[in-house]
């Protein structure tokens, strides 16, 4: 089951950049405390930087990060200089709402305030009835939030279960006249399961038996037609697995449960939507035949043209069929636009529905009329039943050829869940770690901890690392990568990839919504969901659209009638038997039928449903249509430097001793001191002397010792890591420090002149220099490189190409800064940035009314990240930034920053194409249809014609955008080719 993005939890930590060597800070400090603040009230970026600008300027705030989408804010600060009400009155005092959150750990076991929840909706035909159906949803007590998406037939729903239930939502939307039934919702502790082995009544009295009986369970519904049963349990005494193993077994085998999956509903829903609306095609179009065959063919032969007009009571023969078939259409058929624009009316709005239902009817009536008047008078005026049928006919083939096009737009989320495997295997082992059996069981009760096996050409079951094995996986379909990834002891892996070769064992740690490929489908889903700002256009024409549209339609048909009666034009123009009425009546009927909003509605959610599968495909996951529509207008890319431009793998280079001090042991004193940290270039100072020591003396090796445990390290007291300076610690009783110039000033170690030219040829060779003093004296020099990504300069290059400008931001020092950006060709260098300073760059960048995107590894960039226009998470691990980013690039590879901007710049484009071919149809169909070519060329548009260019108007929507699915992002080869739209 997909989480809703409130599911996804971002961790701040501490950047690795302006902390040098230093390591760990967490709990250094027993007055270091954190919290998270509801902010309500932030509407927009500038609004979260006037949040996190207030609590920075407050003294004793030592991070600060504000989450818009989530409206949080998560602090830590000194608790002795600051308490919490002085955090809650600085958010206010800058004109927002706050309140202190309940702690995390505390609040898993507790009930959710709000939750989310996913409804199918069925009815709904164009914008006018999302908004309405909006505008009910958002009007209900409890209701926080509410979107609805046309394209989906979805709306996503946060509210209050202590206020309303989700059966309560769903009877106000059928209410409201459209179907509803509920998906799914982020609530922790509900499982949906199917149940197969229930023949009689006795069986549901078991099952109820069993469950009454099962401690953890709270409450629980069986539904017998659709044999599913719904759970709520205490999560903290039943799990899933055990809550499915125990009733299995309770019940001797009898019942068998497995875990259903909501989209496998959902889709089939779709298809069964799509499947209905081609049965009534297919008999409307076999009832239509005839009627225009009586009009068309059968005049032309005079045997069956005189059976026609055979009289048989006080109508003639065709008259009675053509009256028995159109009526079938008419209210059998076409109930459904009856009964869809009854609804409308009734909520105060009106749709496509109200127009069709307008159109068919006074076609219909009026020939009902005309066939009485007729009969009484033997005045014969033209009737137009066909006109009635042919036009439901056009209408209900554009319906299904429309939800066959959506159905496709769609596809991104039912391929993501295809990914998850629907079983795995289980290892059982013995307390002594000992497997000692396996079993089968379904990945959706996966718990963590579990070691799992997988076989070549399965797909990996969970998120975790290998324990077992070693073998190459197929990761492609998760992060877009196609090279097959080789996975040793310890590596990672990622549910839903293929394991290509040999067997692994793996131990699972992320499962249900915390793993990646749950996080992928949250984010498809959220930005299928979102609307663009560009949307808001159509949102507002469609709510005033039809009204007009009537309104028209009345004056057409007064203007035409009028003219003839004033004699404007002449007799001739009318059809035989005709009057001035009916002549007018036509014209008003198309009007009517052709201007219908539905294609208008479609044009921006389709091409945001499929840009965003498209990106999914490509390793670029979308945030939403806003994030697309101001990606498409960057001017300024600012990239973090360690890990994105960079590979974030830092190397040692050289070792330097300016000391009589034996090369191995300075580097057993420097091994030492990092020993404690957790920052990258301390630990690759670790793995330095480690292969220094192990290749250095092999006796060891030979003897049967490993250097690989770190025996050789010597002990260290007093620990202590200095954010932007490096470490301190003490051995055998004398200080040493390992980190920068910064670190050795304030502690009134002088750097020789020597020593300052050392470290100054590495930073101009892009290398950071790190100074080591013990016992009060410098004793040597150690330079460490950060290679850059393959493609960094090419990327670089293509930006500037798109009218991009690129900017460097790092935390490292000046000379490494320009020398690493000099090598990438960016001539914009921020150097000596703290991480908190990033978003402050940002923020100077949009003083000109720029926009702007920030690249970062989604951590300790999520501040800039918030700040930015745009934000781009690259190299999406299990830590990115959800809140933060506005886009998550899944490699780590820097073309999918090009790809983002490319794939926005390309679905914009097409979203105008949408609105052209939706706009064109009613632009330059609508006088014609009003009978303003007629007087001059003689065109007219019959109702059944003008039918058939409304269903083709959505019908070329929804293909348009579908054409964003042959979408290639630009290759690097021909990536300098791009240029500047003018």
């Amino acid at each position: 089951m997909a989480p809703g993005t409130r599911d996804l939890q971002l961790t701040v930590v501490a950047g690795e950049e302006d902390r040098l060597l230093g390591g760990s800070d967490d709990g250094d400090s027993d007055n270091l405390r954190r919290i998270q603040v509801g902010v309500s009230g932030m509407t927009c970026a500038a609004c979260s930087n006037s949040v996190e600008s207030a609590l920075r300027s407050l003294d004793g705030v030592v991070t600060a990060s504000v989450a818009l989408l989530q409206n949080k804010a998560d602090i830590s600060f000194n608790s002795s200089l600051l308490k919490d009400e002085d955090i809650i009155n600085a958010i206010e005092d800058a004109g927002f709402e706050a309140e202190i959150l309940p702690d995390q750990t505390a609040t898993r076991s507790n009930p959710r305030r709000t939750l989310i929840g996913q409804f199918t909706i069925g009815g709904m035909t164009c914008a006018a009835c999302v908004n309405s159906v909006e505008g009910i949803l958002r009007n209900l007590p409890g209701v926080k939030r509410a979107v609805v998406a046309l394209a989906t037939s979805l709306g996503e729903v946060e509210y209050d279960p202590s206020f309303i239930s989700k059966e309560d939502i769903v009877s106000a939307i059928e209410d409201a006249g459209f179907e509803a039934s509920f998906v799914q919702s982020n609530e922790q502790d509900k499982l949906l399961l199917g149940i197969s082995g229930i023949a009689s009544e006795t069986d549901v009295q078991l099952l109820n038996d069993i469950l009454c009986n099962l401690k953890g369970v709270r409450q629980f519904s069986i539904d017998q037609t659709t044999q599913d049963l719904e759970i709520h349990f205490d999560p903290e005494l039943l799990g899933a697995r055990i809550l499915v193993d125990s009733i299995e077994s309770d019940s001797s085998g009898k019942l068998k449960l497995f875990v259903k999956n909501p989209y496998a509903r959902m889709a089939s829903k779709d298809l069964e939507e799509s499947a209905n609306v081609f049965r009534l095609f297919t008999a409307s179009f076999i009832l239509s035949v005839p009627l225009l065959f009586m009009r068309v063919v059968c005049p032309r032969i005079p045997l069956l043209y005189s059976i026609l007009l055979w009289r048989c009571g006080p109508f003639q023969m065709g008259d009675w069929l053509k009256l028995v078939l159109v009526s079938v259409v008419q209210f059998i058929i076409g109930k459904r636009f009856y009964v869809a624009a009854g609804r409308a009316l009734r909520n105060g709005s009106t749709n496509m529905d109200v127009l069709i239902a307008l159109g068919t009817s006074a076609s219909y009536f009026y020939s009902i009329y005309a066939l009485l008047y007729g009969a009484m008078t033997g005045f014969w005026s033209p009737r137009y039943f066909e006109t009635s049928a042919m036009l439901i006919t056009f209408v209900l083939l554009g319906k299904y050829l429309e939800s066959l096009a959506k159905g496709k737009t769609s596809d991104a989320i039912r391929k993501l869940v295809e990914l998850a495997p629907a079983t795995a295997t289980l290892l059982i082992r013995d307390t002594g770690g000992k497997v000692v059996g396996e079993r089968e069981i379904d990945a959706l009760l996966i718990e963590p901890g579990d070691i799992l096996k997988v076989l070549p050409g399965t797909k990996v079951p969970a998120d975790g690392s290998v324990v077992w094995g070693s073998s190459y996986v197929n990761e492609s379909m998760v992060t877009g990568e196609s090279a097959p990834v080789l996975k040793e002891i310890n590596s990672p892996v990622i549910g839903g990839t293929i394991n290509l070769h040999g067997s692994l064992h793996i131990e699972a740690n992320k499962v249900g919504s915390n793993t990646v490929l749950s996080q992928i489908i949250s984010l498809v889903e959220a930005a299928q969901m979102s609307k663009a700002p560009i949307q808001k256009f159509a949102d507002f024409i469609a709510s005033i659209f039809v009204p007009s549209v009537i309104t028209l339609a009345l004056l057409t048909l007064l203007g035409w009638y009028v003219a003839g009666v004033l004699g404007a034009y002449p007799n001739e123009w009318l059809p035989e038997n005709g009057n001035y009425f009916v002549f007018s009546l036509m014209f008003a009927i198309s009007v009517v039928v052709i201007a219908c909003p539905c294609a208008l509605g479609l044009a921006t959610p389709t091409a945001i449903m499929v840009a965003t599968g498209v990106g999914a495909k490509n390793g670029v996951l979308i945030k939403g249509g806003d994030a697309l529509e101001r990606a498409q207008k960057i001017k300024y890319v600012i990239f973090d430097k360690t890990g994105t431009l960079t590979q974030g793998k830092a190397t040692v280079t050289t070792a330097k001793v300016f000391s009589g001090m034996d090369r191995g042991d300075f580097l057993t004193l420097v091994a030492s001191a990092e020993s404690c940290s957790e920052h990258p270039l301390g630990k690759a100072i670790l793995e330095y002397a480690r292969h220094f020591h192990f290749f250095d003396d092999l006796s060891d090796t030979k003897n049967g010792h490993s250097n690989k445990s770190f025996d050789w390290l010597l002990e260290v007291t007093d620990f202590s890591a200095l954010p932007g300076h490096g470490v301190q610690c003490f051995i055998d009783g004398k200080k040493i420090l390992v980190g920068n110039r910064k670190l050795m000033a304030e502690n009134g170690i002088t750097v020789e002149e020597h020593v300052e030219k050392f470290v100054v040829d590495l930073e101009e060779s892009a290398e950071t220099g790190i100074l080591v003093a013990y016992d009060d004296d410098l004793i040597g020099v150690m330079g460490i490189a950060d290679p850059l990504k393959r493609e960094a300069a090419v990327v670089i290059e293509g930006l500037k190409k798109m009218g991009v400008v690129p900017v460097m931001v790092t935390g490292d020092n000046w000379r490494t800064a320009q020398a690493v950006a000099k090598e990438v060709g960016i001539t914009d260098v921020k150097a000596e940035v703290m991480p908190a300073g990033k978003a402050d760059v940002v923020q100077s960048l949009q003083k000109g009314g720029s926009l702007v995107a920030m690249v970062g590894d989604g951590i300790n960039d999520s501040p800039a990240l918030a700040a930015a226009d745009v934000g781009m998470a690259i190299g999406a691990g299990t830590d990115i930034a959800i809140e933060a980013a506005d886009y998550v690039l899944m490699r780590s590879s820097l073309e999918d920053v090009i790809t983002a901007i490319d794939l926005s710049r390309k679905t914009l484009q097409r979203i105008r194409v949408n609105y052209v071919f939706a706009m064109a149809y009613n632009v330059v169909a609508i006088p014609v249809a009003a009978g303003l070519l007629f007087p001059s060329l003689k065109i007219k548009l019959p109702p059944w014609v003008a039918g058939a260019c409304m269903a083709l108007s959505s019908v070329s929507v929804v293909c348009s955008s579908l054409l964003l699915r042959r979408y290639r992002k630009p290759r690097l080869t021909t990536l300098l080719e791009i240029t500047v739209e003018d």
